[in-house]
């Protein structure tokens, strides 16, 4: 199809907010399930607010957002697939970025025969041999190399330590650190699990310090990545602390002071407050009017999603084809798509992401700059 030559400013119109007729439109809706509240809520409002976005900048279709809430549980997501998909399902919906409720949605899209667009990193996602499952941020098996590459290849440390989140998302940004550590010779010194709900992480991080630990790598969610982040630097203030992408967020780095922040790098998919010029300035300038906030790497990449969706779209439209779940979900998994972050394309998985960043921050200023960048297949 002629979308997938199409480059980013062509597709997103200049990420300009003014459409043509409405008569020349087609409508499609797309439900947003995302966490809105729950220790997830800032990572599932950038979700929202991507797709958001999204719906009003494109061009060619009517993108009809509805958003769910799917709070903190499976169940909760549970119940909001069950609102939104009803009897006639959507071409497509959007899934929370919360491991343990896409788990608890893959096996409900599948039977409905519905593609699932998500940015939910957990590994184990594209391993279940789902059609109708499609990622649009890099898998833990992809930023976490990068992750490990930049501790090892980068700042020459070799006796990592890592703490990380005992949720699905914890466990398997765990378990790919743990096997690239492995094959770098770096095996982690200590590798710890914190629970979402605690308050003070100085345990873990002296016992950190006592296994001789030459760098912290984290593996949190954001609200844990802020304490470990500042009890670290007041415990250890020269160890090198190396993060999760929840440390690349404007939100999360708002809850620290600079100088908290020095010698803090993170993995991520992008940094679009870093970005200087181009489609990704247009969109974090449009972001801010929008929402009187930065946007991060999750609300670009959701922001992609739901763009390479309208341009599946727009291309069965103008085919005379209708706009279907299992029209949909045959170009997702055949078509590439250039967005503001990378080029999408399916690796047979589901898996459309395949490149990181490494940003880090120089204790002045509350914008990282990003220092490295890997293509991972």
């Amino acid at each position: 199809m002629g979308w997938r030559r199409r480059a980013v400013a062509a597709a997103l119109a200049g990420l300009a907010l003014a459409a043509p007729a409405a008569a020349q439109k087609v409508d499609v809706p797309l439900p947003v399930l995302v966490p809105l509240t729950g220790f997830v809520a800032l990572e599932g409002t950038s979700q929202r607010n991507g797709a958001t976005l999204a719906e009003r900048q494109m061009r060619e279709v009517r993108i009809e957002t509805r958003v769910l809430d799917t709070q903190a549980t499976p169940e909760a997501a549970v119940t909001a697939w069950e609102r939104a998909v009803g009897r006639v399902p959507p071409p497509a919906v959007v899934g929370p970025i919360l491991g343990t409720q896409m788990l608890a949605l893959m096996p409900m899209a599948q039977a409905a025969g519905v593609p699932l667009l998500t940015i939910s990193g957990t590994a184990r996602l594209s391993e279940m041999g789902n059609p109708y499952f499609f990622r649009f941020f890099p898998s833990d098996s992809t930023v976490k190399v990068a992750h490990a590459r930049y501790v090892v290849e980068k700042l020459g440390a070799r006796r990592p330590a890592v703490i990380y989140q005992s949720t699905a998302y914890g466990q398997s940004g765990r378990e790919q650190l743990a096997k690239t550590f492995a094959d770098l010779k770096a095996p982690p010194v200590l590798e710890e699990s914190v629970a979402p709900a605690a308050n003070d992480l100085t345990a873990a991080l002296t016992r950190a310090r006592g296994a001789n630990a030459d760098v912290i790598v984290l593996h949190l969610h954001a609200a844990s990545t802020v304490l470990a982040v500042r009890q670290a630097r007041q415990l250890f203030p020269d160890l090198p602390v190396v993060a999760g992408s929840a440390m690349h967020q404007p939100a999360t780095a708002a809850l620290l002071e600079p100088a908290e922040l020095k010698g803090v790098c993170a993995e991520t998919a992008s940094s679009p407050i870093s970005a200087t010029e181009g489609p990704m300035k247009a969109f974090t300038d449009a972001y801010r009017a929008a929402f009187k906030a930065d946007p991060d790497a999750f609300a670009a990449a959701q922001h992609d999603a739901v763009g390479m969706l309208a341009a599946i779209a727009a291309d069965l439209r103008k085919a005379n084809q209708p706009i279907t779940p299992s029209a949909v979900r045959s170009a997702l998994g055949r078509e590439s798509y250039k967005g503001l972050v990378t080029t999408y394309k399916s690796d047979g998985k589901g898996n459309m992401a395949h490149e990181a960043e490494i940003v880090c921050f120089d204790g002045v200023s509350r914008v990282p700059k990003v220092v490295e960048r890997y293509t991972i297949r």
